[in-house]
């Protein structure tokens, strides 16, 4: 059982002090029926527990699991710099959420300003880590747009390895196939720096196009338009962490 007053808190609506405010002022109601409740103390079961927020539905989470079909034209940091952060597709109380310097959800790895498609995020840095963590070799698959036509020379090169400037060791793809002559289907394993489009370039192409459409066993659903988000269901994030 936890006081309104901190779950609200929890949940990313304000310091402790709003939120007692916000729940004096009558702008709380919880349960389904909603009804006000201006006591900040009482207490209530936080699991399932749904409520609103000055009239916004809100409901419960311990920690925070999301996906997000990226734009292109953001970027994945709470401090960006040309372009807008894709925090700011997000509900307020996602980026406050649990107080203190790093507040908020957190990008799961990240994709460049001019790559669209699936991006993770979370509060859970335990989560983050597995996701992102090499030694876990989580897949990730990318639909890439080629300048030039491809061929099956380009598509062994990415599989044998090519070589990095700034990396000796050669960096293979898990899986690459040539869909058309111009779109090609790259699975990583890893997330180095611009990896796809070094990778390519280091093939003899160049991309012109990137998207992620799948990291893991989650594919971003076609029903989720550029710039929306929802959570991810109790069961995804099992099927992620059980083979990260």
């Amino acid at each position: 059982m936890m006081a309104l007053q901190d779950i609200l808190f929890s949940q990313g609506f304000g310091t402790r002090r709003v939120c007692f405010g916000l729940i004096q002022m009558g702008h709380v109601a919880v349960g389904e029926p909603a009804t006000v409740c201006l006591d900040p103390l009482e207490r209530f079961d936080p699991q399932g527990l749904l409520f609103r927020v000055q009239g916004q539905p809100w409901a419960y989470h311990e920690r925070a699991y999301l996906m997000l079909h990226k734009p292109a034209g953001y970027e994945c940091s709470h401090k960006p710099g040309a372009h807008p952060g894709v925090y700011t597709l997000l509900p307020g109380p996602l980026r406050e959420r649990g107080g203190g310097a790093s507040a908020g959800v957190q990008a799961v790895g990240r994709l460049d300003h001019d790559t669209t498609g699936l991006l993770l995020l979370s509060d859970d840095g335990k989560f983050i880590h597995r996701m992102t963590s090499p030694r876990h070799h989580v897949p990730k698959v990318y639909q890439v747009t080629l300048k030039h036509p491809g061929d099956a020379a380009m598509v062994e090169r990415l599989l044998a390895g090519v070589v990095l400037e700034d990396d000796p060791k050669p960096v293979k793809a898990a899986a690459c196939e040539l869909l058309t002559p111009t779109h090609l289907q790259l699975n990583l394993t890893e997330g180095k720096y611009h990896q796809v489009k070094r990778m390519v370039a280091a093939a003899g192409n160049r991309v012109e196009g990137l998207h992620r459409s799948r990291i893991g066993c989650i594919e971003l659903p076609a029903d989720l338009a550029p710039g929306q988000w929802r959570w991810l269901t109790a069961d995804e994030v099992t099927s992620l962490t059980a083979k990260a």
